[in-house]
């Protein structure tokens, strides 16, 4: 499962057009400063600008004064003060500010919606289908909520396919389409989980623990360390 992060309202996908000086205003944000950082830091975190992703780790950076591509793996930016002082301008550093603070796709990453709730987030680019959210990203081994039922599941598959895909052959029916799911996205990728062994539902009945259950993805809330 690839790692994903969310992503700020003002993040730009890589789909976008690259930021103009009449149209950085809706993209740039304020950046706090620290008096004790060296003047390009300082006017790298609270000039305005608006930075865009371009793809194969190029950014374009909208100032006042004008556009500007930086290049990060070869540590390059167009702009006089490094293409004639050599100096680490102040677009590179908002650049990698803006990296650093998950506005925009660090290199060899992409933007993406979550395929649970459509949450933006950042993908390596040849990570597989689904691409998940860290709300909604679930991984063989990871012990999850029965948002139905309140049960403890611990996930031992994640499905390509959507819940309207996947038919439970003892129901004739497809996990969308199942009594308790139908609250769901049918959309969802299915999960399939086990109950481990001892557990109990609220009636007091115990399940299956060897049978294996599907589920559509938002009907299980992974369980973080400390909340077993």
């Amino acid at each position: 499962m690839a790692h994903t992060r969310s992503t700020p309202a003002s993040a730009r996908p890589d789909s976008s057009p690259p930021p103009t000086a009449d149209t950085m205003s809706r993209y740039t944000r304020p950046v706090p400063a620290d008096a004790r950082l060296d003047p390009r830091s300082r006017r790298a975190r609270t000039e305005p600008m608006a930075v865009a992703p371009l793809g194969s780790g190029r950014y374009a950076v909208a100032t006042e004064h004008g556009s500007y591509l930086v290049d990060v793996p070869e540590h390059r930016c167009t702009c006089p003060d490094h293409a004639f002082r050599g100096k680490r301008c102040k677009h590179r550093r908002r650049v990698a500010i803006e990296i650093t603070e998950g506005a925009v796709p660090p290199p060899g990453h992409v933007a993406a919606g979550c395929a649970v709730c459509g949450t933006t987030t950042f993908v390596h680019r040849d990570a597989p289908r689904p691409h998940l959210c860290d709300r909604h990203a679930l991984s063989r081994g990871d012990l999850a909520t029965d948002r139905e039922t309140g049960a403890t599941v611990l996930v031992v598959g994640v499905s390509l396919r959507r819940a309207d895909e996947v038919r439970i052959e003892s129901h004739d029916c497809t996990v969308a389409e199942y009594e308790t799911n139908r609250g769901y996205p049918p959309e969802d990728p299915v999960v399939t989980a086990v109950f481990p062994g001892g557990a109990e539902f609220d009636d007091g009945t115990t399940p299956d623990s060897l049978r294996v259950y599907s589920f559509p993805m938002s009907r299980l809330r992974r369980l973080d360390a400390g909340q077993t």
